[in-house]
Order: C-alpha cells, then sequence, then structure tokens
C-alpha cells in the first residue's frame, strides 16, 4: 500500500456516526486506489444498510426540536463559520488527500477546498434569513379575523450521495445549504473517493457540531439504496449519472420523499466567427479539458462558425497534444488520469465507436500505457449529430467539433440532446449572446467563459440533467419546508 496521510492509511477503517469513528457493522472494508498508480492508498470501512440505519437513528435524534433545527440562527451560523474556518486551516492536507484519492491536478483539488469554505461561509449567512410572510390582512374579511403567516422550516433528515469526480466540492454543495437550513445530514461519498469525506466528517465535530448532526457512511450502492428507502429520511440529493438518478428517483416515490437530482450533460460550446480566438480556443479546450473531462457540465460538444472551424479545430488540437498528462502532485501535471480502469475502458471504447462511426482524430485517441489510468486527451470532427459520441455522455477528456453556419442551426444542433446541464457561447456580439442564451435549452450558460460558479447563482439542469437546483436561495430553499398557520381571532 503506497503511502498516505497517516490518519488514513494508518488507521482501521471507520465510518463517521453520531460524531465519533465507528466500524461497520459487518467489519467489512475496501481499497481505496490512487488513479495515478493503480494502487491501494488506504482501506475504507464497507457500509451497508445497518449502518445507514444506525447513521439515519443518529441524525434523526441531532435534528428533533431541542438538537440542529433548535439552535438559534446566529448560533448555527458561527459554527459553520467555524468549520470553514478549519477547512482552510487544513487545506493542504485535504487538496493532497483530494489529489491522492481522485487524481485531479493539485490546482484543482485547492480550487474545491477554498470554494468549499466559501460556500459554508455564503450558507452560514442565509440561516439568519429563515422568514416566512405575514398575510393577515389577506386572509382576514367578511367578520372573520384570523392572524395568518406562513414559516419555513427544515425538511428534516436528509441522505446525500455525492460523486467521485470532485469529491470535496460535491460534499459542500449539498452539506453547506442542508446544514443552514437546519437539516441533519447522512452522507454516502462514492465508493472510488471515500477519504475527503470522512476526513469531512471528522472535521465537523471538531467546529463543534452536536454528534449526529453530520454522518458519513461510506460503501457501495447497496448503501446508497438502503439511505434512498431509509423511512426516517426526508430528502435525497444525489449526483451522479442520468440512469442511476432515475432509478433515486423511482425508489424515492415508495416514501415520498423530496428530491435533488443533478446529473449528466452533453454539453455544446459554441464559438462564432466574431469570437475573441485568444479567449474562445484556450476556454473550449479547458471546458473539455479540465478534470480530465470527468465534469457533469464538459463542453463535450463543440460547435465553430464555418469560417473558423479549421482555425479553431487546429488550436484545441494543439492544446489537446501538449497538454501535461501526469500525478495530480507533479507541479507540471494540467491533466490527471481518469477515476479507474473500467472508466478509461469506457472512454477507450467510445474512442473506438468514434472510429467506427466515421469520426477523425485530430488529436489523441489513445491510452496512456504504465501505471495509473491515463487518456490522452482527444478531439474528432467528421461526426453526423446521430452519431452516439455526440449524443452520449463519455466523462472523459474526448471533444467532437462540428461546423454552422447560422444561430437557429445551432441554437437546434445545441438541443439536439436529451440533456441541459451548461452550454458555452465565444461571440463578441451582445445581442448573439443573449438571443442563444435565450434559445438553448440548459440550466447554465457561459459567455466568454466556462464552468464559472458562485454560491449566489443557483446551479442544475433542463431537461434529463437534473431535477432542481444547488447553490443560490433555489439551492437554500431545497431544504425547506413552508408551514401555513391560522390562528382565529375570534372571541368567546
Amino acid at each position: 500500500m503506497d503511502h498516505v496521510h497517516p490518519r488514513v492509511s494508518n488507521a482501521a477503517p471507520r465510518l463517521w456516526i453520531g460524531g465519533a469513528a465507528s466500524p461497520a457493522d459487518g467489519n467489512e472494508a475496501f481499497d481505496v486506489l490512487d488513479p495515478a498508480t493503480g494502487r491501494a492508498i488506504a482501506r475504507a470501512a464497507r457500509g451497508g444498510a445497518s449502518d445507514i440505519d444506525r447513521a439515519v437513528v443518529s441524525a434523526r435524534a441531532a435534528f428533533e426540536a431541542d438538537g440542529w433545527r433548535g439552535i438559534a440562527a446566529d448560533a448555527r451560523s458561527r459554527l459553520l463559520w467555524r468549520y470553514a474556518d478549519l477547512l482552510e486551516a487544513n487545506a493542504a492536507e485535504l487538496a493532497e488527500l483530494e489529489v491522492l484519492n481522485n487524481g485531479m491536478p493539485l490546482g484543482f483539488a485547492q480550487w474545491g477546498v477554498a470554494a468549499s469554505a466559501a460556500w459554508l461561509r455564503h450558507f452560514a449567512g442565509m440561516a439568519g434569513r429563515l422568514v416566512g410572510r405575514h398575510t393577515s390582512a389577506a386572509v382576514s374579511g367578511g367578520g372573520a379575523a384570523f392572524h395568518a403567516y406562513t414559516a419555513l422550516e427544515p425538511v428534516g433528515v436528509v441522505g446525500l450521495i455525492i460523486p467521485w469526480n470532485g469529491p470535496i466540492a460535491s460534499f459542500m454543495i449539498k452539506v453547506a445549504p442542508a446544514l443552514a437550513a437546519g437539516c441533519t445530514c447522512v452522507v454516502k461519498p462514492a465508493e472510488n473517493t471515500p477519504l475527503t469525506a470522512l476526513r469531512l466528517g471528522e472535521l465537523a465535530s471538531e467546529a463543534g457540531l452536536p454528534p449526529g448532526v453530520l454522518n458519513v457512511v461510506s460503501g457501495f450502492g447497496d448503501a446508497g439504496a438502503a439511505l434512498v428507502a431509509h423511512p426516517g429520511v426526508d430528502k435525497i440529493s444525489f449526483t451522479g449519472s442520468t440512469a442511476t438518478g432515475k432509478s433515486v428517483l423511482r425508489a424515492a416515490a415508495d416514501t415520498v420523499k423530496r428530491v435533488t437530482l443533478e446529473l449528466g450533460g452533453k454539453s455544446p460550446c459554441v464559438i462564432f466567427d466574431d469570437a475573441d480566438m485568444a479567449r474562445a480556443i484556450p476556454g473550449a479546450a479547458q471546458a473539455i479539458f479540465a478534470n480530465t473531462g470527468q465534469i457533469c457540465f464538459a463542453g463535450s460538444r463543440l460547435y465553430v462558425q464555418r469560417a473558423s472551424f479549421d482555425r479553431v479545430v487546429e488550436g484545441v488540437a494543439e492544446i489537446a497534444r501538449v497538454l501535461r498528462v501526469g500525478r495530480g502532485l507533479d507541479a507540471e501535471t494540467q491533466i490527471g488520469p481518469l477515476i479507474s480502469a473500467e472508466q478509461r475502458r469506457r472512454v477507450e471504447d467510445y474512442i473506438a465507436l468514434g472510429r467506427a462511426e466515421g469520426g477523425e482524430i485530430v488529436a489523441g485517441g489513445k491510452a496512456i500505457g504504465g501505471d495509473g489510468f491515463f487518456i490522452e486527451p482527444t478531439v474528432f470532427t467528421n461526426l453526423s449529430a446521430s452519431a452516439r459520441i455526440v449524443r452520449e455522455e463519455i466523462f472523459g477528456p474526448v471533444v467532437v467539433a462540428t461546423p454552422f453556419d447560422e444561430i437557429e442551426e445551432v441554437a437546434a444542433l445545441g438541443n439536439d440532446t436529451n440533456y441541459g446541464l451548461g452550454a458555452g457561447i465565444f461571440t463578441s456580439n451582445v445581442g448573439t449572446a443573449h438571443r442563444l442564451a435565450g434559445r438553448l435549452r440548459a440550466g447554465n450558460v457561459w459567455v466568454n467563459c466556462y464552468g464559472v460558479t458562485h454560491p449566489a447563482m443557483p446551479f442544475g439542469g433542463f431537461k434529463e440533467s437534473g431535477l432542481g437546483r444547488e447553490l443560490g436561495e433555489e439551492g437554500f430553499a431545497a431544504f425547506l419546508e413552508t408551514k401555513s398557520v391560522y390562528i382565529d381571532l375570534a372571541e368567546g
């Protein structure tokens, strides 16, 4: 087993339940791999249905009126602010752990830690904004008098299922608003990347969050299914594949759980002839190659106005050829490994499929030999809109470039998908930007940039890219219920 942080590699596999480390009920564990080497760096406890039940019971006890939901908003804010301080104090450790477990370049991991602290502080401030409406004047009349108002209350115990492609950021994009709203949490991290989630559970307790407010149960799909099915869970927030998200939605229907889904994408990135190519070409490359293409809103469909097509394709291909591929902890690395051997095989299969469908590879196209799960950044052209690698989410550094002529044509091409998570537009014409942004069926549209997020702005998708929103006021409201109260003021 390769060396990693002593607290991980030397410790017995543990879950985090009720504010304390706990072995899985069956004492089962599994290897956690470094994608850059393919070798084990730690062992993690394999939680199952009984462990999920223990975590839910702990979260329910911590939620009740004299628990987390009953803490004054300013006190809850101070605890979340302290949690953010601890993330920053341990930023180097967390970022290194993220790189070792996920393979991403160190700079990307450092951004994830910094963003997580910022999201905590943002939602800590929103904890004091849980205000309802006074509607007595509207309700009263005709001889009747009522004191009527609405109240916002936490939805309850929430199950948060997070993916492997950005473990820290995905953890906090859900946990921060849930805790600020007064909910208690059971987090189920992806089996590939449990390490930072477990460490974040420890830091929450160190920050002073009461036992049971934040629980982390590592494990496989059976643990996630048990969390979705558990009658003691009031809401599920899931990030992952669209296929699994549909299964979550079906299972949640049995207990009418509230559900937020952040799912897959096949996002278009559009470059017009009038774009500033010094921004557009590296922007399009970053849109697909960042985090080895393992981003739900990756710009995997590149549409370029015809007069600029050859120039843009060659520019993106040249970036693909010179990107430094390697271990995330190496300072020169710009693109890391895929998460697993299975994911590398999946991407290789799609590249072979693209060739079979008649596509031309302009750059990349091969796996990189040696240790780890590396693959070359790949640029395709000469594929029709019906080609499978144009329509299906690959989740790897593979982009298909297609020419277009007019805005109406590219709007139709951009919308010709079951997904609707993101879209990029590069143009110097503000009218073109607004017209196309209004036409594209996507939850996030970036103009002359790509992939920008902020906690004040909601994030989510149209169509099969999800249900509901994260971040922003909408992401906060997703963890709240609205109660209407009527008080008859009649005497006697």
